[in-house]
């Protein structure tokens, strides 16, 4: 009964228990709250201290995270998660809290070490010690980590034995990237372990040594890269030298390999940012920099005669840093880069600004895919063609253009037809030449080798298969540099296998090894710069009919070009950089020139002959009173005014350019002293003329006012001073010099891409329009009071101020023509000057022979004539005359009649008085008479008998018969009427 009933009591119990442990982890609201383990504790995120406190149960999918105190680590999971079945993920696995033993115990020089269980050194962990070859392990070769942090037992060390006889291993540590945006290793390892496996049975080389090569997949990622890199560096053996691959990946460990006295040797990066070797002391690469593509274009560039460049790149750091070396090369061979485009995803953009700015050759850097998108757009705008030339890289596959990409929406036959006749510069990464360089490899064998090592994988379909001869004279490299260190380093007591990272004497002498590499690889001559990049020659391809055709070779080193000649364009030739323009001088058309010559020198001969006309003739009256000597001036300065229309017309056609200034002072010499003196002169005339006989003194007699000649001379003097002053300034301060006038360009008839740039010589100086200003603000005030003063004194008409109105003419037809400075102005202006000055002269005395010389009535004033004034003043004086005989005449016959008409009225008073004495009555008729007076008048047609007492005062017309004298004044009919005449002539 007790039996049972203790039975039945302890199912019971257990049953209870059972409950209550399925209850902790299963509740139908999510997990139960789990204790944290010893030396440790639970992190709930998003909780309150309050809330841990009060809640028992946590939500379906929540997140709890162990932590350790003090140096301790989590060992097993770190964190858990609520599962839906109210259950705690990883429960089977214990979660502890221990402290972590030292980790130097987990690395050993010259040695290995496993460890059980793997993950970090703590409480139970044990390692296992051994030796490499020729190596003695010193020491137990294992130890355990206790609960207090420590190691059992101390670190056993690997002492060298000399005693050894096999080959010691030197390892590599080498990064592959076997997948990735670029999965160079899947041939560059096998190339590698080929070159391993031949340095490795050599006997020459690395005797003592054998080589081995510890990989990993970087994936081409530098976080991926990184862990890796630690795990090289951190676990043995020890790396005697890093290989790793894409620009990306070296670029991070060629920086944290100089903290570990580490050589790099890279066989996959092209980043010219790594040819800094202030950054990356230690760093060497066989691939050589992207930048090696720049002194190949540089020398196609110079060898097609291009001085002007476009580039279009995508923004990223290895083609930035490309196009930054390739504009410092093509400034230092004098080469523009006109156009600078950049694009991140759309090259849309950036194609478009090439087609504005004219760009005419290309440089284009960007991966494959974006060489698509870019030549759909080159395609929709254009830009190919005979005027077009495109650079681009050389390691894109054979069909890029042709391969089916739905991120453009151009056509296969569109992009053949884009892409057509551009030129790529690529790397030669394979020896062209058959020779047996240090592996005893020709290139054609190395590539068979290598495809039986693939396993006959289609090469384009295996990544890194260019870059396979790269990898492999990598590995050649490294073995002739360390084979290179073994004496020198054996003279300083140290050997290769001696290396550890805080060497730096091993470090240095590998660095000098490699740094002075020269060998034939199956990749070319290998030898690498200052900056530790491969000297390489590149491989220059034409596209041509839809395939790569190569057109030659260039040779950095050496500065040589290899040219095959089979280039083709599309036009006759390489196009030109830009649009050619052409620079075509203008010069005088030689027809008006001669033509314009010739009427210039005809005027000339028209001057010499005025000119000696008036010296002839400089006694004739009428030549002296338009003042000969003021002519003369105006013709030797309107002859003067005519020889420039010589120099004007000399341009680069007749002279040199350095004789050309001589020619622009002729030309402003003779124009402004010809024109000084001719306008000068007839000036001084029409200011005289005005300043005599337009005086307000009416009362003054005008006839004799007389002129001072040396006020004329002195006046054209200081006028011709004004100038030759002026002209002396200009030519000392600012002297003439020839300058080239460009105009707008001209397109040439025909499909040419040429323009014509029209060039004009001229004369000019640096501050040609205020000199100009000056001038002709001085000019322009004198003709303009030239003109006043014309006008002023047109209506002046005098016989002694002859030509004074011919001059008013000459000065009009001046300021019409004297600022053009052009041949024919100063032609015709001349002509018209010399023929309205001294033709009408040479008429006058040639029709009226008045040849006689009178020096005494000349006035000293020269001017002009006007024809029609001196007709009529002529024609005045024969009247005058006439009508001075004429009243001469009847003067006398006046006085006679006045005699006989006084008798007759003497003998009529005697008669009368008579008759009155005889008759004293008066008979009817004498009374009729003298009651009637006018039976006494004269008859018709006699005038009837004046007075005694009229007879002593003359007629007005007869008082004062010198107004007949005055040249304005006429005789009226009352003075000589008819009726006058006829008494008079009776």
């Amino acid at each position: 009964m007790c039996r049972g009933m203790a039975l039945s009591f302890l199912l019971f119990f257990s049953a209870t228990l059972l409950l209550l442990r399925v209850s902790a982890y299963n509740t139908s609201a999510g997990c139960a709250i789990i204790r944290p383990p010893k030396d440790g504790g639970i992190r709930y995120r998003g909780l309150t201290q309050e809330q841990i406190r009060s809640v028992q149960v946590l939500p379906v999918d929540y997140e709890i995270e162990y932590i350790c105190r003090g140096n301790r680590v989590t060992v097993g999971p770190n964190v858990r998660k609520c599962l839906p079945n109210g259950t705690w993920t990883d429960l089977s696995h214990r979660s502890r809290c221990l402290l972590l033993c030292p980790r130097v115990w987990t690395s050993l020089e010259n040695g290995r070490v496993s460890s059980w269980p793997l993950g970090p050194p703590v409480e139970g962990t044990v390692l296992h010690y051994s030796c490499l070859p020729a190596f003695i392990l010193m020491g137990r070769n294992s130890t355990q980590c206790n609960k207090m942090g420590k190691w059992d037992t101390p670190k056993p060390v690997c002492h060298y034995d000399r005693h050894y006889k096999g080959k010691k291993k030197l390892f590599i540590g080498a990064l592959f990237p076997m997948s990735g945006g670029w999965p160079g290793g899947q041939a560059c390892l096998p190339s590698a372990q080929m070159a391993l496996d031949l340095v490795n049975n050599r006997t020459d080389i690395l005797p003592d040594y054998e080589l081995e090569l510890i990989h990993y997949d970087s994936m081409c990622d530098p976080g991926e890269a990184t862990k890796l890199l630690y795990d090289l560096l951190y676990t043995e053996p020890i790396k005697i030298l890093l290989m790793p691959g894409c620009s990306s990946v070296s670029t991070l460990v060629a920086e944290a390999a100089r903290m570990w006295n580490l050589i790099v040797l890279s066989y996959g990066s092209s980043s010219p940012a790594l040819s800094n070797r202030q950054r990356f002391p230690t760093f060497f690469r066989t691939h050589p920099s992207a930048t090696l593509h720049n002194p190949t274009r540089v020398q196609l560039f110079q060898k097609w005669k291009w001085t002007k460049i476009a580039t279009i790149q995508q923004t990223t750091e290895v083609f930035t840093s490309t196009l930054d070396d390739l504009e410092e090369r093509v400034k230092e061979a004098g080469i523009e880069i006109s156009v600078r485009q950049s694009f991140l995803t759309d090259p849309a953009v950036a194609v478009k600004n090439l087609k504005r700015q004219d760009a005419r050759i290309i440089v284009g850097l960007f991966y494959e895919t974006e060489a698509r998108k870019v030549f759909c757009e080159v395609y929709k705008e254009k830009l190919y063609g005979k005027k077009y030339v495109w650079f681009l890289i050389g390691w894109y596959a054979d069909n890029w253009f042709k391969i089916k990409d739905p991120s453009i929406n151009c056509t296969v036959e569109q992009m053949t037809e884009a892409v057509e006749g551009h030129v790529t510069t690529e790397i030669v990464m394979l020896n062209p030449e058959t020779v047996r360089g240090a592996s005893n490899l020709t290139s054609q064998e190395f590539i068979d080798k290598l495809m039986s090592k693939l396993g006959g994988k289609n090469p384009e379909e295996t990544g890194g298969f260019q870059e396979a001869p790269l990898a492999y004279d990598a590995v050649w490299a490294l073995a002739l540099a360390l084979n290179k260190t073994v004496g020198p380093l054996k003279a300083k007591g140290h050997r290769l296998e001696d290396f550890n990272y805080n060497n730096r004497d091993i470090t240095a002498e590998i660095y000098r090894a490699l740094n002075t590499s020269s060998f034939e690889g199956v990749s070319g001559h290998v030898v690498f710069d200052a900056q530790g990049s491969r000297m390489a020659w590149t491989l220059i391809e034409q596209l041509q009919g839809g395939s790569y055709k190569k057109i030659g070779y260039y040779d950095s080193t050496k500065g040589n070009l290899s040219w095959y000649g089979n280039d083709k364009w599309i036009g006759s030739g390489p196009p030109a950089d830009q649009t050619v323009v052409i620079e075509e001088f203008r010069y005088l058309s030689q027809k008006i020139f001669v033509s314009v010559s010739v009427f210039a020198g005809l005027g000339i001969l028209l001057g010499i002959v005025c000119l000696t006309f008036n010296i002839y003739n400089s006694n004739v009256k009428y030549i002296q009173n338009s003042q000969p000597y003021l002519n003369n001036m105006t013709a030797v300065g309107c002859m003067m005014a005519l020889a420039a229309v010589f120099p004007l017309g000399i341009d680069g056609l007749h002279v040199h350019r350095r004789q050309f200034p001589v020619v622009c002072q002729f030309r402003l010499w003779l124009l402004g002293l010809g024109f000084s003196l001719a306008y000068g002169s007839m000036f001084t005339k029409i200011w005289w003329v005005h300043t005599v006989f337009t005086k307000k003194d009416e009362k003054k007699d005008k006839r004799k006012q007389h002129l001072e000649p040396w006020k004329l001379y002195a006046t054209v003097g200081v006028l011709l001073g004004i100038d030759i002053l002026l002209l002396m300034i200009w030519q000392i301060v600012d002297p003439l010099h020839i300058t080239v006038e460009k105009f707008t360009r001209e397109a040439p008839k025909g499909d040419l891409d040429v323009l014509i740039q029209p060039l004009l010589e001229h004369c000019s100086s640096e501050k040609m329009n205020t000199w100009l200003g000056v001038v002709y603000g001085y000019k322009g005030l004198l003709l303009l009071l030239g003109i006043f003063l014309a006008y002023e004194t047109k209506s002046i008409s005098t016989e002694k101020i002859n030509d004074h109105r011919a001059v008013g003419m000459a000065i009009y037809n001046v300021a019409d023509a004297s600022f053009a400075f052009a041949s024919l102005a100063i032609v015709f202006s001349v002509y018209i000057t010399l023929v309205v000055l001294f033709v009408p002269k040479m008429r006058r005395l040639i029709t009226r022979g008045e040849w006689q010389s009178d020096a005494h009535e000349t006035m000293k004033t020269g001017s002009s004539t006007n024809n029609n004034d001196e007709e009529k003043s002529r024609q005045l004086e024969r009247e005058n005359k006439e009508l001075q005989k004429i009243i001469q005449e009847k003067e006398e016959r006046v006085s006679e009649l006045r005699n006989q008409l006084s008798e007759r009225q003497a003998l009529r008073s005697r008669r009368r008085a008579s008759t009155v004495t005889n008759h004293n009555h008066s008979s009817p008729s004498l009374a009729i008479a003298q009651s009637n007076p006018r039976s006494l008048a004269p008859p018709p047609g006699y005038p009837t008998p004046t007075p005694i007492s009229d007879l002593h005062p003359l007629p007005p017309s007869f008082g004062n018969s010198s107004t007949l004298y005055q040249p304005d004044s006429k005789i009226s009919q009352n003075n000589c009427h008819t009726s006058h005449l006829q008494l008079l002539y009776k």
